[in-house]
């Protein structure tokens, strides 16, 4: 009987521990936008300055990547203002809604640019880390 109650309050005790542990390492909003913006930018820059014609680039003397990089606290409020978070203490839920159209000047940009996508992420935030669940296009 002694060990099986020893065992208990190991088991207790560990719990209480790994509890203690999730709540001091659940990741902030600040965090979480932090680590978004570092994963759009780097999709934008590996997937959308492929598409972009080097004699565009040429043309109009501007490189992506280097836009893509001035703006990363533009991009961060966008996605700041396009998150919501559930805090759960030991761990956090974001649902970040992006909708690139509206973030345009639609009556100029309508026609070159009909259907812009609009994106829906879902992360779980928990041990200091991100763990993007679900992504899907809108």
């Amino acid at each position: 009987m002694k060990v099986a109650n020893i065992m208990a309050c190991v088991g207790v005790a560990g719990l209480v521990a790994l509890g203690w542990v999730m709540v001091k390492t659940n990741p902030t909003q600040a965090e979480y936008e932090e680590y978004a913006t570092q994963r759009l930018t780097k999709y934008l820059k590996t997937n959308v300055c492929k598409k972009t014609p080097t004699f565009l680039e040429n043309l109009i003397r501007f490189n992506c990547k280097q836009i893509i990089d001035s703006a990363r606290p533009q991009i961060r409020e966008i996605i700041a203002a396009s998150t919501k978070r559930q805090d759960f203490v030991i761990f956090s839920i974001y649902h970040t809604d992006l909708q690139l159209k509206s973030l345009m000047p639609v009556a100029k940009l309508d026609s070159v640019l009909p259907s812009v996508p609009g994106y829906k992420f879902e992360t779980l935030g928990a041990f200091d880390q991100f763990y993007t669940y679900k992504a899907e296009q809108l």
